[in-house]
């Protein structure tokens, strides 16, 4: 199947920003196999096996999705920036929940369709690749974003540039500034 033509794949989302929610019946099937791309990078770090991992993910990002308001998407590289925000929310939010079953806090109920996202043992990648994220984002949060959107996301350096609306040269530069550093935080 091949992608999406851009320029349609933008004028659904603006039309579904103005609340015609038509367009995102549209929107849904174009932008699906994208979703799912974004979807197994993120999933690359789970448990290998279960093939409803990635379809879980996407659905639970649809469902936060459809429950936004007032977003004004301006353009498709935006909408998978913002999908991929999500999931990654979803999967720390999963590991933390995790952790702290693992750990004994059992005062707080966690819902079983939450947990079937994600496989039962802690992420402690995942947790680690946040936590250094979102300390890199103090002291460079363009950069920050720029590993978040290529990594995660799959974007493509110029994708990220329009999202960014910096040069590509810029994404170039932050992508190998940023990845040098978050192996340095990594490995230790």
């Amino acid at each position: 199947m091949t992608p999406p033509d851009t320029g349609e794949v933008t004028a659904l989302l603006k039309a579904w920003s103005k609340g015609d929610q038509a367009a995102l019946d549209r929107l849904t099937p174009l932008v699906y196999n994208e979703l799912h791309r974004i979807g197994q990078r993120y999933m690359h770090n789970e448990r290998a096996g279960n093939s409803l991992q990635t379809t879980a993910l996407i659905n639970e990002v649809y469902l936060r999705l459809v429950d936004l308001t007032n977003v004004a998407w301006q353009e498709r590289a935006q909408f998978f920036a913002i999908c991929a925000q999500m999931m990654r929310r979803i999967l720390v939010d999963a590991a933390r929940a995790r952790g702290a079953q693992k750990r004994g806090a059992g005062a707080e109920r966690v819902n079983a369709e939450d947990t079937e996202l994600v496989s039962p043992e802690p992420q402690h990648f995942v947790l680690a690749l946040d936590a250094a994220l979102a300390e890199f984002a103090k002291v460079a949060p363009r950069q920050a974003k720029v590993i978040e959107l290529r990594y995660f996301g799959g974007l493509e350096e110029k994708e990220i540039a329009e999202v960014l609306r910096v040069s590509t040269r810029t994404v170039e530069r932050d992508w190998n500034f940023a990845r040098s550093w978050l192996m340095h935080e990594l490995r230790s």
